[in-house]
C-alpha cells in the first residue's frame, strides 16, 4: 500500500474533491483533440458534484497543453454551471499584474461567482521559454511577487487601486469598469516560502503535493501557525493536491499509472520530453530499455500517489485529507489511455472522478 495511504487516526468524513488539469496530450493527439477531452472532463466533475476545476500554467511541453489558463478557464465556464473554474494557477512572475487582473475581473463578469486566481511563483517551463515570455519587459520578476499578488486583489477590488506618484498626484486603475464581486485569490507553492507569503498576507494556500511531494507537513504547519486575518480571510483555509488513479481493479489503475510515472521520470532527469506514452507504449518501453534509476525514481514517485480500485483510492483519500486537517482535496488526474481509446477523450481520467464522486 502507498505511504501515502497509511491511516494515522479513525476516518471521519469524505473529503470534497476538485481537480487539477493540465490537459494532458497523449502520443498521437493534437492540441484540439486534447483540449476537447479535458472539456469533457469538466463537464463531467460539474455533473459529479465537485467543487472546483482548476488549470495549471506550463509552456512549451509535448505533454501539457494548458499553456493559457484563462483562456481554458472561459471555455469550461460556458460549459459548465455550478463548478467553480480557475487557475492552478497563473505563474504571476510571467505576467504583468494588470493583465492578470483584467482577465480574471472578465471572468468573474462571465461567470459571477464561480471564479478562482490562484497565483504561482514558479515560471512553468525551462530558461530558454522563461526569458522568452518575460522578454517584453511587462511582467516583473520573481522578488516583486508579494507585492504583484497584493497589486492584483486591490485592482480587482469593485474599486480598484489608487496609485500614487512621486509628485503628489494619483491615478485610479480599475480591473474592470463596473465590478461586482471578485475572484477568489489563492496563493499555491511547494515551499515554506508560499505557506509564509499567504499567511503574511491573509490569502487561503495549496501546497502543491502532486507535484513536490515533501515540505507537506511543514508548509501547512507554518501556514496555519502564522496566519495573519485579513479582509479576504478571517482564519486559515487550505487545501492538498494529489495524484490519483482509481480503476475497477487495482491491476488496470497501476497499468494507467505507468505512462504519467515515467514521464514525470524523464522531466526529473532533464531526459527529452515527449508526448505522454500510451500505456502499451509506456510497458513496451520498460520490457525494452530496463533502467535501474528510472525504476527507482517511478517507485519513488509511486509510493505518494493513489493507485487502484476505486474503493481503496476513496477510503486512502480520505485518512489523507483527515491527517492533514483539510476538507477538500484536489485530484491530480494521472490516468494514462491505452492505444484503442479514443484521441478526443480521456475515459481513465472520466473513470477516476466517477468512481470517486
Amino acid at each position: 500500500m502507498p505511504a501515502a495511504s497509511t491511516r494515522l487516526m479513525p476516518v471521519m468524513t469524505a473529503p470534497t474533491f476538485s481537480v487539477l488539469d493540465l490537459v494532458p496530450v497523449r502520443s498521437g493527439q493534437t492540441s484540439a483533440q486534447a483540449m476537447t477531452a479535458s472539456m469533457a472532463l469538466a463537464q463531467r466533475a460539474d455533473e459529479l458534484g465537485l467543487r472546483r476545476y482548476w488549470f495549471a500554467e506550463h509552456h512549451n511541453m509535448p505533454s501539457v497543453a494548458s499553456t493559457s489558463p484563462p483562456v481554458l478557464i472561459a471555455a469550461a465556464a460556458a460549459r459548465t454551471k455550478r463548478i467553480r473554474v480557475g487557475s492552478g494557477g497563473v505563474m504571476l512572475p510571467n505576467h504583468a499584474p494588470l493583465i492578470v487582473a483584467e482577465q480574471f475581473a472578465a471572468l468573474e463578469a462571465l461567470a459571477p461567482g464561480r471564479i478562482d486566481l490562484g497565483l504561482g511563483r514558479a515560471p512553468g517551463s525551462d530558461p530558454v521559454i522563461t526569458q522568452l515570455l518575460r522578454s517584453s519587459g511587462a511582467a516583473g520578476d520573481v522578488e516583486r511577487f508579494p507585492s504583484h499578488v497584493q497589486d492584483i486583489a486591490l485592482m480587482l477590488q469593485p474599486g480598484g487601486a489608487t496609485l500614487q506618484f512621486t509628485s503628489g498626484s494619483e491615478y485610479q486603475v480599475v480591473s474592470t469598469p463596473a465590478a461586482s464581486a471578485s475572484p477568489e485569490i489563492w496563493l499555491l507553492g511547494s515551499s515554506d516560502y508560499s505557506a509564509q507569503l499567504a499567511a503574511t498576507q491573509g490569502l487561503p494556500y495549496v501546497f502543491a503535493n502532486h507535484f513536490a511531494g515533501a515540505g507537506l507537513e511543514r508548509a501547512l504547519e507554518l501556514y496555519r501557525t502564522t496566519f495573519q486575518p485579513s479582509e479576504h480571510l478571517a482564519a486559515p483555509r487550505t487545501f492538498v493536491t494529489a495524484n490519483v488513479i482509481a480503476a475497477p481493479t487495482a491491476d488496470e489503475a497501476e497499468a494507467r499509472a505507468l505512462p504519467q510515472l515515467r514521464m514525470m521520470a524523464r522531466l526529473r532527469r532533464n531526459k527529452p520530453m515527449t508526448a505522454t506514452e500510451t500505456v502499451e507504449q509506456a510497458q513496451q518501453g520498460l520490457r525494452d530499455a530496463a533502467d535501474a534509476e528510472e525504476q527507482r525514481i517511478i517507485d519513488a514517485m509511486r509510493s505518494r500517489w493513489f493507485v487502484g480500485e476505486g474503493a481503496q483510492v476513496a477510503s486512502d483519500l480520505t485518512a489523507f485529507a483527515e491527517r492533514h486537517g483539510v476538507d477538500e482535496v484536489m485530484l491530480a488526474l494521472a490516468a494514462g489511455s491505452y492505444d484503442a481509446e479514443p484521441l478526443d477523450a480521456t475515459p481513465g481520467r472520466i473513470q477516476t472522478l466517477e468512481l470517486l464522486a
